[in-house]
């Protein structure tokens, strides 16, 4: 593996376990962003911040990194409601709607990202 695939695999990895850590440390967060649709939200975050985790850590085996990126992609399009979600709640209350906007596109990057591990 060249210099900047490793370094690009370092820091998406990274960016998915402590995204993961972070369903635990932070739950009150993620809750108050979770649909109201969404059934059993404490068990939802929980799971969500597990997958986080392990996909995180799947990356660095090289049998299963595509499975991976794969799970990624599909993850984040998963929790692409979610953001919406708190997109539309942070416009109703006229708080950090631009960085909640920004999300939105950027969660394509993200797609993108996982998808040169394919």
């Amino acid at each position: 593996m060249r210099t900047p695939q490793l370094i690009s695999l370092v820091l998406m990895s990274a960016l998915y376990i402590l995204a993961g850590i972070s369903h635990f440390i932070q739950p009150g967060f993620f809750l108050k962003i979770t649909p109201k649709w969404v059934p059993y939200p404490e068990l939802t975050n929980f799971v969500v911040g597990a997958v986080e985790v392990l996909l995180g850590l799947f990356l660095w085996v090289g049998a299963l990194r595509s499975y991976a990126a794969i799970g990624v992609i599909l993850l984040l399009l998963a929790v692409f409601p979610a953001n919406v979600y708190h997109f539309q709640k942070a416009r109703r209350k006229r708080q950090q709607v631009v960085a909640t906007a920004i999300r939105l596109p950027f969660q394509a990057l993200l797609i993108y990202w996982a998808y040169t591990f394919v």
